[in-house]
């Protein structure tokens, strides 16, 4: 945003954020909704944090993975929700243009490295399930913390890499983005820029994130799937299953909204739905992973108790 101005010479100073659209008389109770969802997001996944470090017989690989995705879906909803709250608390919807680089930042690095710990946890479930011999030697605690910082640091240098082009763009016109936050197909229409390097590198970072990290999980799950149905006994192969099964439900939620809301063309008929997705997979994503989590695990549920 060369120098923080427009081509007009006015300062640019603030996004409006377009959101669900001006409705006063939804506002109070769209306010209450995403209240009840944060809180209860903030507190279930707190919980979880919480439970895994105290309870020892919890201080396994699998759970290590599953309390940095708790953590990772605190700050996820952290970045959006009190900043939507705000605006149906008080009628601003407008937002600076660092705070939406922020806050652009702080997504793109959450949804990142999310891609990658689930890329880990896959890898866990198929050593535990197809490798059992070799899971002890393979998934030791330098492993899984080296992979766990990875996921971390990725995430945080991918979406360091986009912000800093898409901020040196140049805005022009209207400041009006139709979106609930600064994400960045929103953001490119407003650009009066050529937006054909940062589109190239962007699509690049996102090839080696989102795309890598599903084909890898999606090849474990495979294998897992036909270790599975090798094992004789049906109380064998349920009690595989059960195992892997509250992961596969976060991946398939994560990865089914992220696909269609970022593959879906954002022509006028379609914005509306794309907003609608968007809104589940930041909202309902980081509060229905624990939840699926904590009432498919035996272990988590006698740890509750």
């Amino acid at each position: 945003m060369e120098k923080g101005e427009w081509d007009n010479g006015t300062s640019l100073l603030e996004f409006l954020l377009l959101g669900s659209g001006n409705v006063p008389s939804l506002q109070a109770p769209l306010f209450l909704l995403s209240l009840i969802i944060y809180l209860v997001t903030i507190i279930v996944n707190i919980l979880i944090v919480v439970l895994l470090v105290a309870e020892q017989h919890l201080h396994t690989p699998m759970y290590f993975f599953l309390g940095n995705l708790s953590s990772l879906e605190t700050c996820y909803s952290s970045t959006i929700l009190p900043q939507l709250l705000a605006s149906f608390l008080t009628g601003n919807r407008t937002i600076s243009a660092h705070g939406c680089m922020a806050q652009f930042y702080a997504f793109g690095s959450f949804v990142t490295t999310e891609c990658y710990l689930l890329t880990a946890m896959s890898y866990d479930r198929y050593l535990a399930i197809c490798q059992p011999l070799l899971d002890a030697s393979l998934m030791t605690w330098n492993i899984c913390l080296q992979m766990a910082a990875a996921s971390w640091l990725t995430g945080l240098g991918f979406s360091s890499v986009v912000t800093v082009f898409l901020s040196q763009l140049q805005f022009c016109g209207h400041r009006e983005i139709d979106h609930f936050f600064c994400d960045f197909i929103p953001l490119l229409e407003l650009t009066c820029s050529n937006t054909r390097l940062i589109t190239a590198i962007a699509f690049a970072l996102c090839f080696l994130s989102i795309v890598f990290s599903f084909v890898f999980t999606l090849a474990s799950y495979v294998c897992i799937i036909a270790a599975i149905l090798r094992v004789p006994s049906s109380m064998g192969r349920q009690k595989a299953f059960s195992t892997c099964s509250s992961h596969l439900i976060i991946v398939t939620v994560f990865y089914g909204t992220l696909f269609i809301v970022y593959m879906m063309r954002r022509t006028a008929p379609l914005r509306q739905l794309n907003k609608m997705l968007s809104s589940f997979y930041t909202r309902l994503t980081p509060l229905v992973n624990p939840l699926a989590c904590t009432l498919r695990n035996r272990e988590i549920r006698e740890a509750l108790r």
